[in-house]
């Protein structure tokens, strides 16, 4: 249903996306994670029409993006980061603002509510002042201001960045019903739980994907073994693992110590380093490694190959 092919955009001299593409079907929820900076907000406004790339092709149905771009525009629903509602009007008050704004009549708004409320749980509070509204409920309204035009296309840029884990919760399962309904999801999120939520996912690092798959292929891509390691004594053993070449991206839970065995480094290996060194550990087990894991892992794998070129040169 979407395609995007080799496009890219910058601000001044700074580059925000670089050489992205990717096809996304009809009715697939996909996902977009990466750190702050990484140029998901604009990859997303891309998406949106929002912001126009200075080079690629923007496909949707086959159709040039920019050709059809008022028709366009009405199969699609775009929720940034801020969605703009307006905190003076209700609940109500801003889903019927927003319809019109969509050209969508009073009696079909009137229809739709019934639906919109049972999913969101806003129908207790359809007369409270949008600005006094919890975080969590501040989004679930943005949701159900954003679909009140019934669109083909849902663009979230962080959703549920700085909400709850119960309506983090709430929200994703608003998105899972609308997915039966044949919408085409794409979402951008920091939080690599939410990544593991989605049917594909791409890996954003300094406006490129590094990784595009679903996350059980992602994590099967890194084909050496995942450390999880128990030690009494964990700052000692993050300095010793990392003195090995290649450096380990070590994450720490607690007293355990959970990475990538380095290329042609074995764990027995590094358990018999962690002896010489007079570092104590419990246990020493292969592990199954999270998405997150498997970002970290490509990401400093990235920078590390980054710093030998700048070496070398």
């Amino acid at each position: 249903m979407i395609e995007l092919v080799d496009i890219h955009k910058k601000y001044n001299n700074v580059t925000a996306v670089d050489g992205v593409s990717v096809k996304i079907g009809k009715g697939e929820l996909f996902g977009i994670v990466g750190p702050d900076g990484a140029g998901k907000s604009t990859l997303m406004k891309i998406f949106a029409t929002t912001v126009e790339p200075e080079h690629g092709i923007y496909t949707i149905e086959g159709k040039n993006a920019g050709d059809i771009l008022f028709s366009i525009r009405e199969k699609i629903a775009y929720m940034p980061q801020r969605f703009g509602l307006y905190e003076d009007l209700t609940v109500e008050e801003n889903v019927h603002f927003f319809g019109k704004m969509f050209g969508v009549n009073k009696n079909e708004i009137k229809a739709a509510l019934p639906r919109l409320y049972k999913f969101s749980k806003l129908d207790k509070f359809h007369d409270r002042l949008a600005g006094k509204l919890s975080g969590g409920m501040k989004q679930k309204l943005g949701l159900i201001c954003s679909l009140i035009h019934t669109p083909d296309i849902l663009i979230l840029d962080e959703p549920t960045n700085g909400v709850d884990p119960v309506s983090r919760r709430e929200f994703w399962m608003i998105l899972y019903e609308l997915l039966s309904d044949g919408v085409t999801i794409i979402v951008s999120t920091a939080y690599l739980d939410e990544a593991e939520r989605c049917a594909r996912v791409a890996l954003m690092d300094k406006g490129k994907f590094i990784a595009v798959d679903n996350p059980v292929e992602i994590k099967r891509s890194i084909n050496r073994p995942f450390i999880s390691l128990h030690t009494a004594d964990p700052v000692k053993a993050i300095k010793t693992l990392s003195a090995l070449r290649p450096a380990p991206v070590i994450t720490r839970v607690g007293d355990s110590l959970r990475f990538f065995s380095p290329e042609g480094i074995s764990a027995p290996k590094i358990e018999a380093l962690l002896r010489t060194n007079r570092i104590n550990f419990t246990s020493s087990e292969n592990a199954q490694p999270s998405l997150e894991d498997c970002f970290l892992e490509k990401i400093g794998a990235r920078s590390a190959a980054h710093r030998s070129k700048e070496i070398h040169q």
